[in-house]
């Protein structure tokens, strides 16, 4: 081959490669969402608690404002208490919302959406980042409609057919 068409098809290879390279960050989290599609969600007692210690009960489904039921649980702990995730999973979700105020949302296996809520802070994670079950996610506090309560984690866990009570999926 001569020399200038081997330059030509190096210089091809380098932007295919570049390209593949450069786009791996977005195909990643849809290959990882398609693949936790496959595996089975979470069955009884099968999650980890995300803050390991803290003993807590089943409050789902209590009243709160506005005719609304409880969605979740929630754990109470000291302020700034690391939040570990209960899955592993592709982080879709890390900001704010007026219920929740700073939250986590995390796709794991079987689809399910695990929701964290009322945050401190967070830890150093982004969306489309992958994570292992007890991966710190962000830490206890009382941010959204829960200002002014004692620090807490809201758990909540969402199929395709909406909410699901979270605590007999954790293991006490």
């Amino acid at each position: 081959m001569n020399p200038k068409k081997l330059l030509k098809h190096l210089l091809w290879l380098l932007v295919a490669v570049t390209l593949v390279i450069g786009l791996q960050p977005y195909w990643a989290p849809y290959w990882w969402r398609a693949k936790l599609l496959q595996e089975p969600a979470p069955a009884w007692q099968s999650l980890p608690n995300p803050l390991p210690g803290q003993r807590f009960s089943d409050t789902w489904g209590a009243a709160r404002n506005n005719g609304r039921r409880h969605e979740g649980v929630d754990i109470f702990a000291r302020r700034g208490t690391p939040i570990l995730s209960t899955t592993k999973g592709v982080v879709n979700r890390v900001g704010r919302n007026n219920l929740g105020g700073n939250i986590v949302g995390i796709t794991g296996p079987g689809g399910v959406w695990h929701y964290y809520a009322h945050l401190e802070s967070f830890a150093e994670i982004k969306e489309n980042d992958w994570i292992e079950a007890g991966t710190v996610i962000g830490y206890v506090g009382d941010s959204g409609n829960a200002k002014g309560t004692p620090p807490h984690l809201h758990y909540g866990v969402y199929t395709r057919e909406g909410a699901v009570n979270p605590y007999p999926l954790i293991r006490q």
